[in-house]
Formats: C-alpha cells, sequence, structure tokens
C-alpha cells in the first residue's frame, strides 16, 4: 500500500508524458501551416508567372515595313520561357497556359472578339472566359475577365489575356495540402502596332501550332 500511495505521489515524467500526448496535435499542426505557406508562395509565383508571360506576349514580334508581325515559333519560344521561368513548377506537366488575343472586329468596331488561342501544358483546364471565334457573331461579347473585371481591347491595338491554371503539388504529404486549383489571370495591350490580319499568327515551315 505504501508503494502504491508513493508511486501516486511521484511526479517523475510527468512532462515527458504530457509532451508525448501533445506531440501528434503539434506535428498535424505544424505540417499543415507548413502545407498553407507553400500554398501561398506557389500562389503567387503563379501570379507572377502570368504576368511575365502577357508582359512578354505583348512584345514578341518581328517588325516588318510599320507593323509587327507574330509567328507560331514565337508563340512556342514563349511557353518554354515560361515553363524555364515556372522552375518546379512544372508547367508542362501540371499546369495549363491559356494566350488569347482579344481584339476589336476592324469590321464592326462595335464588337470585341478572340481572334486566336494558343494554349500550353497537360493539364485538363479550359478556358473560363472564351474561345477563339467568340464575339464574331454578335455584339454580346464586351471584355475578358472575372465579372467586375473584365479587360477591352482598343481599335487597332490587341489586348492579350493569359490565363494559368496549375494543380499543386504538395509540400510535405497531399492529406493536409489543399485540393483546390490555382488559377491565375493577366491582361496587357501589345505595346506597338501588330499586324492583326488573317488568321493573327504567321506559320512556320517545320513547327507545330500549340492549338487548344
Amino acid at each position: 500500500m505504501r508503494r502504491l500511495l508513493s508511486l501516486g505521489r511521484d511526479r517523475r515524467g510527468l512532462s515527458t508524458l504530457e509532451f508525448a500526448l501533445c506531440l501528434p496535435l503539434l506535428l498535424t499542426m505544424t505540417v499543415t501551416a507548413m502545407e498553407m505557406i507553400n500554398f501561398v508562395l506557389v500562389r503567387q509565383q503563379v501570379s507572377q508567372l502570368a504576368l511575365q508571360i502577357v508582359d512578354n506576349a505583348t512584345r514578341i514580334g518581328t517588325q516588318n515595313t510599320i507593323q509587327t508581325q507574330i509567328n507560331e515559333k514565337q508563340i512556342n519560344d514563349l511557353f518554354t520561357g515560361a515553363q524555364l521561368q515556372g522552375g518546379t513548377l512544372n508547367l508542362a506537366q501540371n499546369g495549363r497556359v491559356i494566350l488569347s488575343s482579344f481584339e476589336v472586329d476592324p469590321d464592326k468596331p462595335n464588337r470585341q472578339y478572340i481572334h486566336w488561342q494558343r494554349c500550353y501544358g497537360a493539364l485538363n483546364h479550359p478556358s473560363s472566359y472564351g474561345v477563339t471565334g467568340d464575339g464574331t457573331q454578335n455584339s454580346s461579347f464586351q471584355g475578358m475577365g472575372p465579372t467586375g473585371g473584365k479587360i477591352t481591347a482598343l481599335p487597332g491595338v490587341p489586348a492579350m489575356f493569359v490565363e494559368i491554371a496549375y494543380r499543386y503539388q504538395p509540400l510535405i504529404w497531399s492529406y493536409f495540402a489543399t485540393n483546390e486549383k490555382i488559377t491565375e489571370n493577366a491582361a496587357m495591350l501589345v505595346r506597338d502596332s501588330r499586324d492583326t490580319s488573317g488568321p493573327g499568327i504567321n506559320p512556320v515551315a517545320g513547327v507545330t501550332p500549340s492549338k487548344c
């Protein structure tokens, strides 16, 4: 009986026991926090990548007399550069980039339409804002982008619109990671006078277009 009473009063190892009981909860909270921080950083990286792609898309082209012409090789090089800039994101495998040329119809100034689109990446993700040819049939298609944040082109000045969808890759364990697909958009007006006649993008022998 004295031994049992002595054991009941013994407090040695109590802190170790408490720590052992709390350890699973602490580990869960730590791993979850790390995943959430990584998710925020990846989302910011995808957003910056969208801005870089659309900025580059407004600059590419070959000067031809007064206007600048773009071709399929330049578009493919643009996507290759995005893959390199994305680094460990690996857009080719885990993402989808949709580049659209949004323009004012020269024959019908009250209409805006998607002249062409090019895509990159293996992720299955259709455009959220339209496909090639949208806006050619009527004047109801007045902008690209989310409600309250639509962008419009200017007569003779196309707007480049980029959509990126990315399948988040867990840092540690997928159980603690969000299953949300990261999506980011960016848009800019073309910086110089671009030739928008015909298909808008000139073909290049031996180059496969990155069609959607």
